[in-house]
């Protein structure tokens, strides 16, 4: 790191196809990136986690690009073949039955065809954009740290896979939905969703030896945290709920940080320690969106999130200069 540049970690906050917003703000900051800002990690869960991923990848290799790699990545996990079409319409059609009330079976992934075609498809995809293989050659100790959060099944504590143990497998943990996804076996352990145990890691970024500390922390968010009035069709309980739920832990991470900066402030702390600015990238208020969309693949909607990604990324920058 240069004299006088700013450490910076960003951190992607989970939310299914919403993320696809994480991949366009990902994309607008990495071509633009001010030479002040030095990235020193990357952070996501779930979706973000994938998001988080695909950056990471791209800005430590040399023959690939960031931004190209989310673009593809998320326009060839749009459902635009006929066979892709078919199974979101089916999703869609089903969320449709649901809010009119209509009684469905509840099917466990165990025991799902769709459930385990649509993790091998995931797999595939990851595949086809990381060379899982190749990263222990990329390390070298300068690169930006990574980390991903996925929750132990049996357990129940969290699990945060590193740079070193980058795999599909981690990714589909970290993505790994109980009502989508069986959950995924890694080192004979099983884990699900990272968005029950930190929606998107942060803390790691401070107590990480091999990384710097970041002078400041980008959140990129997607769950909204504050609501003007109170929801009261069971619609919008349904809404609120999955708000609240994704920003949890996102908010103990964020009371961790201050109170370590509340600390520092105090002269509590050796000077080792550094105090971390949280900067949020906040998803548009415009973008009143269902909950269950946090499902829906289709084309055209994923490129609007995008879009709206790099607008929102775009404002932010502007904002910093």
């Amino acid at each position: 790191m240069t004299t006088g540049q700013t450490n910076v970690a960003i951190a992607c906050q989970g939310g299914g196809s919403h993320t696809a917003f994480t991949a366009g703000v990902l994309r607008e900051l990495l071509r633009n990136m001010p030479d002040e800002y030095n990235i020193v990690g990357f952070s996501g869960t779930s979706g973000g986690a994938a998001c988080a991923t695909l950056a990471w990848y791209g800005h430590i290799h040399p023959e690939e690009d960031p931004g190209e790699l989310l673009s593809g990545f998320w326009e060839d996990l749009s459902a635009s073949s006929p066979l892709h079409r078919a199974a979101n319409n089916i999703i869609r059609w089903t969320i449709t039955l649901q809010r009119a009330g209509v009684p469905l079976p509840d099917i466990s992934p165990a025991d799902s065809p769709g459930s385990k075609w649509g993790e091998n498809e995931f797999r595939e995809l990851l595949n086809s954009y990381i060379d899982f293989d190749s990263v222990p050659e990329l390390l070298d100790g300068t690169e930006p740290g990574l980390f991903l959060s996925a929750i132990d099944v049996c357990g129940g504590t969290f699990e945060i896979f590193r740079e070193e143990d980058l795999s599909s497998d981690a990714i589909i943990a970290s993505a790994a939905e109980p009502h989508l996804f069986e959950a995924v076996e890694i080192d004979d352990r099983h884990y699900w969703d990272g968005l029950f145990s930190k929606n998107p890691p942060m803390q790691e970024f401070m107590e990480a030896s091999d990384n710097p500390d970041p002078d400041e922390i980008w959140l990129i968010k997607i769950n909204p945290q504050e609501r003007a009035e109170v929801p009261r069709s069971m619609e919008g309980i349904h809404n609120r709920r999955n708000e609240l739920s994704g920003n949890l832990s996102m908010t103990a991470e964020i009371r961790f940080i201050e109170r370590i900066n509340d600390f520092i402030n105090k002269g509590y702390l050796p000077d080792r320690y550094t105090h971390t600015e949280i900067r949020r990238i906040r998803f548009p208020k415009s973008r009143k969106l269902d909950w269950r969309t946090k499902l829906d693949r289709d084309p055209e909607f994923l490129e609007r999130l995008v879009t709206d990604g790099e607008k929102q990324g775009k404002t932010f920058l502007q904002q910093l200069r």
